[in-house]
């Protein structure tokens, strides 16, 4: 079986512009087990297309000053004041820069901030509605904004004072962060990972403007050949002849409950007249917290996984989501959606408590586990996604293996979380035979045995990926 390292053509980076339309033929809906308790719009009726998905706004979005142009670039960023980039901020760059932010040109003005935190949307020019709802910004201390000054420009570095990027046409306004916290999570409880990382000692100003990317983002840590823009993963399914792209958002390693997913969508995709959609399976790369299991690690399992067989390589893709993770919920779960879009996925699978958490500082789950899928079916934004919700997968004790949840029988099903996962895995223990394959769930095990104490008894603090 090929490693994910062959699933891929090495190409130059590719700079793309798309079909403002394409022709659909109606189809009728995928039947749902679902029940929403309210029909806030007409049901979706799914569509066959002869083309990718268009990208919100029309246009797929990238950043990148042209190669003739770099030299002048790196004179006028010398004579800019300076803005040192967090390694989330840098995340961000990339994020925005190869266009999974579509239409966003860069970090967000007032107005896309205030739109953003109060509708989840983002109005166009031409009067349309395109989903946003997480805040892209980038803030800046006093300090900082005091050198700026009157400047209309600013130059973008990272740790190393490398030049990342110029914004320019600068705007500066305050950076409400408790009506921000408030509004992205739904409280402010202490303790949301994203907050304590990323805002409680940010800077008290945002700084919006254009953005002007010197090169495409890389991290020179191996897995540069699985981020792929949103132009290569649209040029990757165009060369595979793709009909329908489904994605599959995960920050965790893949057991076969997730596969059981996967595997079932593109069979009734399939069963719908489709000629041969293609799974984007799409971990996130960004921040995550650090008791997640590093990228690293989570890309070797989902090799594993390929390897044997439990997803098949000649229908998968994948590749990694830049993203950094906020753990809001139902808020974020349309973030993930959307940016999907962008790289050609027009449907979306989404399970239970979709980009949830714990409850920081009280024992239960911070969001309601169906409010994810019930949000993305009423987002404004998202009319063109099929979102694809699905029952829960547990192991099934009478097969030996996961499958659907059945309510009729419970008794006769296992339910092994993350936490438990993780335990065992900790553990050394073996999960039930058919929860995972043998060779990913080794990789998991060797992951959390290379955190065990080291000679001063210490046990090695996990680095947020």
């Amino acid at each position: 079986m090929a490693s994910m390292a062959t699933l891929f053509v090495k190409t130059p980076y590719p700079s793309h512009s798309f079909p403002k339309k394409s022709t659909t033929h109606s189809f009728p809906a995928l039947k749902l087990s679902t029940h929403l308790g309210s029909k806030p719009r007409t049901p979706q009726r799914l569509r066959i297309s002869n083309g990718l998905i268009e990208p919100d706004g029309g246009k797929l979005v990238e950043l990148f000053v042209h190669e003739s142009k770099k030299g002048e670039t790196k004179k006028e960023a010398a004579a800019l004041p300076r803005i040192k980039l967090s390694s989330i901020d840098l995340q961000w760059v990339h994020v925005i820069s190869e266009g999974w932010s579509s239409p966003l040109r860069g970090f967000m003005r007032e107005s896309e901030f205030l739109q953003t935190l109060h509708f989840n949307s983002l109005r166009l020019d031409d009067g349309s509605v395109v989903n946003m709802s997480v805040p892209i910004v980038l803030a800046i201390d006093d300090a900082q904004k005091r050198r700026i000054g009157d400047s209309t420009r600013v130059a973008l570095v990272d740790s190393d004072d490398n030049l990342i990027a110029i914004l320019k046409d600068i705007e500066i306004y305050k950076h409400h962060k408790e009506e921000r916290i408030a509004r992205t999570w739904g409280t402010t409880a202490p303790g949301l990972p994203y907050v304590d990382q990323a805002i409680t000692n940010a800077g008290n100003w945002l700084i919006g403007g254009d953005l002007e990317v010197l090169e495409p983002i890389k991290y020179n840590d191996g897995l540069d050949r699985f981020r792929l823009s949103p132009a290569q993963l649209r040029e990757e399914f165009t060369k595979r002849n793709a009909d329908a792209v489904f994605a599959f958002q995960l920050r965790n390693p893949v057991h076969n409950g997730h596969a059981l997913l996967m595997t079932d969508t593109r069979r009734r995709l399939l069963e719908m007249g489709y000629k041969n959609p293609i799974l984007l399976l799409h971990p996130l790369g960004g921040y995550t917290k650090a008791d997640d299991v590093p990228l690293s690690w989570r890309m070797k399992q989902h090799e594993k996984v390929l390897e044997d067989g439990v997803l098949d390589p000649q229908t998968t893709v994948v590749s990694i989501f830049p993203s950094p993770m906020h753990y809001a919920g139902p808020t974020e779960v349309q973030w993930h959606a959307k940016a999907r879009i962008n790289a050609g996925a027009d449907f979306y699978i989404v399970g239970r408590d979709p980009a949830g958490m714990g409850h920081p500082t009280e024992k239960r789950d911070l969001y309601d586990a169906d409010h994810g899928k019930k949000v993305l079916s009423m987002a404004p934004g998202l009319e063109r996604l099929n979102i694809l919700p699905f029952k829960v997968a547990a192991y099934d004790k009478t097969q030996g293996k996961m499958a659907f949840f059945d309510p009729s029988r419970p008794q006769d099903f296992l339910f092994i979380s993350g936490t438990k996962m993780r335990t065992l895995a900790r553990n050394k223990e073996n999960p039930p035979e058919g929860f995972m394959c043998p060779s990913g769930w080794k990789v998991l095990v060797d992951y959390y045995d290379s955190l065990a104490p080291a000679d001063n008894g210490k046990v090695p603090e996990a680095v947020p990926a």
